[in-house]
């Protein structure tokens, strides 16, 4: 780490949680991140002002103005880009001492297994179960950690699955019945800042367990309502029937 890191990462090196040590994890690690829309937005922006050393970008879809009210990564002046390379231009405003990679097509199953497997750790930042699914099913192959966070109307919530022996899954905690849910904010709409809320969360659970830190919420579901501003947390297990993750116990 030079001088330059040093003063740029001073207020985090200076928690001694973190010191110098811990910023070199940081600056040494890899990190997917599924989706660049409104939780991927303040998730990525985040970890590439703290430093991770590389952040892979991915997304198919394009910047539409529906999408401004909420990803906040993205400008007026990137409608009709790419979200992952409209990303990577303000992350590269942000922090250009980081190394950033897109991927602007939609993953293979196969090809999410291989960046599974490079990666320290995988946010899913997407909004629909069948790439949460996939997205699980590839970190526990790997046994990489995920961090998964998911938001609508006033509502959000974060857990982490670090796809350990005898840890649950995501599949542990919402099965897979074969019926997908109309659950997206294009049907039900979503408030602007909850999806910060919950993006800036799963940015601190990345940042733990990059820097092997704190307890992240592991076996722990985080809810959090902001229309009554509550929040509460569930305890789950690995559901010994599990299909994805019961071979790992």
């Amino acid at each position: 780490m030079d001088d330059k890191q040093l003063l740029r990462y001073s207020r985090q090196i200076m928690l001694p949680q973190v010191d110098v040590a811990g910023q070199q994890k940081l600056l040494d690690s890899s990190i997917l991140i599924v989706g660049l829309g409104g939780l991927g937005s303040p998730v990525a922006m985040y970890l590439a002002a703290a430093g991770v050393g590389h952040l892979i970008l991915a997304d198919f879809d394009e910047v539409d103005q529906s999408n401004l009210q909420r990803q906040i990564i993205h400008t007026e002046k990137s409608m009709g880009q790419n979200k992952a390379d409209s990303a990577k231009q303000t992350l590269e405003n942000l922090n250009s001492d980081i190394k950033i990679t897109t991927l602007t097509k939609k993953l293979s199953n196969i090809e999410l297994q291989q960046w599974s497997n490079k990666v320290d750790c995988v946010v899913d930042a997407t909004d629909n179960f069948a790439s949460r699914f996939a997205i699980n099913t590839a970190c526990v192959n790997a046994q990489t950690p995920l961090v998964s966070g998911a938001a609508i109307r006033f509502e959000g919530q974060v857990s982490v699955f670090m796809n350990t022996q005898g840890s649950p899954c995501y599949q542990c905690l919402y099965p897979d019945n074969g019926e997908e849910l109309d659950q997206s904010c294009s049907e039900n709409g979503v408030l602007s800042s909850l999806v910060g809320v919950i993006g800036s969360i799963q940015a601190v659970e990345c940042l733990k367990i990059l820097m092997n830190a704190g307890k992240v919420l592991q076996s722990r579901l985080l809810l959090f309502d902001a229309w009554t501003m509550e929040w509460r947390t569930i305890k789950f297990k690995q559901d010994p029937a599990c299909p994805v993750c019961n071979h790992h116990k």
